[in-house]
């Protein structure tokens, strides 16, 4: 492909005038996570005139609360869903190649501490292998017990064997969805975050647009578009409803998609694990999986899969799924950490797709392939699925769409081999245009000489004055939480020093923006993400 034009500023005044210019759009996306964004880019590189909007900041749900695994799905080859683990590794690949800024091939070892550990899990990371094909990062290796202890240097002693080595990919999920926005905004797609949907436009019984207001002024626009496609994540359901009442009494009752779960993740300091090598264990004593991951200098603990009935915006773990966490990591780390070793915890929604007739409440059952439904009144509605296969999933969003005649035929799979906005360039794409701007606070390194208070001894990831300016101007931040929540990552890995930053970080948005930068909900928000002030929720 040709490489994409220089990015355009996404100053909020320049977003909202363009919003409230007259026109028909071929696609009004509502959602900007992952999906969102992906059926966005792919329908701007086809040529479709493309708005999309998001209630809150881009990738502010699910989007930026992932496991931050660019993988397969080893545990789905085990339920013998082999057709989501091809496509899925496929996926891998193309993402790899198309944003290596963001996403990186990592290492990964099971610790085996009974006799048929390796062989029995070791065939399957070999038909993970081949699976993948020449799509494979690095074959499967079984490890001795000095080779696994050379990988995890703090993985439990006792009773170890040895272990089995793979290879999955890793990313910055927030990062990634901002890469998607600014590629989709330079191939001429308007995408306005902090824009909510109130109602749904019908003609004649069809879906012709939707009605949105700015969640800052309250301005209201009228948006016009004969294909709507709501990619709302685990809140599809409410647009589905508005749908449902516009369509009047005659309207059949609407049968919520989803039963949505949640997963939990902890951050603690690197010395936990060791190395660079994450550790998974794939059967835990209820049968879930556990991950100790290396990012961004920090080791992700997790995950959970518990259901949760509510749509919260910031959902709180329960006491049990922090005590198992904990408890699972004693049983595999030398180290064992306590509450006390928390820098950060955060939960996501998970939008999984509910069969028809399920009974009870076993979420590790329900589907993670995402499904497509179009409305009578020809509201296209997409959920479920992951990161991995948000490009796939895209395709076969606009796939419906042409097949029902909401767009006009185009030509698809032009986005197999789009490199995203940072790919070629990097940080050097940063500090260029913060040069061109005269931001001359950006140094020879990503941590510059400049940093801001505090984040001198973040080692993980530097923040500078320059880096808060180049996210409001290229990045649509607003508030103090994009910046240290979803432009850089702060608050997902050390909630204290976020909260810390926060007023300097305010300081200069309200220089950029000339509003305000939300930095007490922010400060408020910082509790949530710090596990000593949670309180055991029943």
């Amino acid at each position: 492909m040709d490489t994409p034009p220089q990015p355009l500023l996404t100053h909020r005044p320049e977003l909202i005038a363009r919003l409230a210019e007259p026109c028909h759009y071929d696609v009004i996306v509502v959602g900007g996570g992952a999906t969102g964004l992906g059926v966005a880019l792919d329908a701007a590189v086809r040529g479709l005139r493309v708005v999309l909007v998001e209630s809150h900041d881009f990738a502010k749900g699910t989007s930026s609360r992932s496991t931050k695994l660019v993988h397969g799905g080893v545990r789905y080859l085990a339920q013998g869903n082999i057709g989501l683990v091809r496509e899925a590794l496929h996926e891998r690949t193309l993402l790899l190649k198309n944003a290596p800024h963001l996403a990186q091939p990592l290492p990964f070892v099971m610790p085996t501490y009974k006799w048929w550990e390796a062989p029995f899990y070791g065939i399957g990371l070999k038909m993970y292998d081949a699976l993948a094909g020449r799509a494979g990062l690095g074959h499967t290796e079984f490890l001795s017990r000095s080779e696994t202890l050379a990988q995890l240097p703090m993985v439990q002693t006792e009773e170890l064997k040895g272990g089995v080595k793979y290879w999955d990919g890793q990313f910055n999920d927030a990062r990634l969805a901002l890469a998607l926005a600014r590629t989709a905004a330079n191939r001429g797609a308007l995408l306005v975050n902090y824009c909510r949907v109130t109602s749904l436009k019908h003609d004649s019984g069809r879906v012709a647009g939707v009605v949105c207001s700015d969640q800052f002024t309250g301005q209201v626009f009228e948006l016009n578009a004969a294909c709507v496609i709501n990619a709302a994540g685990v809140w599809v359901d409410e647009l589905r409803r508005l749908d449902g009442v516009a369509g009047g009494a005659a309207a059949p009752a609407m049968q919520p998609m989803l039963a949505p779960s949640q997963g939990v993740h902890m951050v603690v300091d690197r010395a936990f694990l060791g190395g660079s090598t994450a550790l998974m264990v794939p059967k835990t004593a209820d049968g879930r999986v556990l991950f100790a991951v290396p990012w961004l200098g920090k080791i992700i603990l997790g995950t959970t899969d518990t259901p949760r009935p509510d749509l919260a915006r910031e959902p709180e773990a329960f006491e049990d799924e922090i005590e198992f966490i904990l408890s699972e990591s004693a049983r595999y780390l030398r180290r064992a950490p306590k509450r006390k070793d928390v820098k950060s915890i955060w939960v996501g929604l998970r939008p999984l797709v509910k069969p028809a007739n399920t009974e009870g409440d076993n979420t590790k059952v329900l589907s993670r392939e995402h499904t497509i439904l179009v409305s009578r009144s020809g509201l296209v509605t997409v959920t479920g699925g992951k990161w991995t296969t948000y490009r796939a999933m895209a395709e076969d969003v606009l796939a419906q769409c042409t097949s029902h005649k909401l767009i006009r035929p185009t030509l698809a799979g032009q986005t197999k081999s789009l490199a995203l906005v940072g790919a070629d360039t990097g940080s050097f794409e940063f500090k260029a245009l913060c040069e061109s701007e005269g931001l001359h606070s950006y140094g020879s390194e990503q941590t510059n000489v400049r940093a801001l208070p505090g984040a001198e001894n973040w080692l993980c990831e530097g923040l500078s004055e320059a880096m808060v300016r180049f996210a409001v101007r290229h990045e649509y931040a607003i508030t103090v939480e994009d910046i240290l929540a979803r432009r850089s990552r702060l608050l997902f890995l050390d909630a204290r020093l976020a909260r810390l930053m926060a007023a300097t970080v305010a300081a200069i948005l309200a220089d950029e923006t000339g509003q305000d930068p939300a930095v007490a909900e922010f400060t408020d928000l910082c509790q949530h993400y710090l596990l000593e002030s949670k309180e055991k929720v029943c």
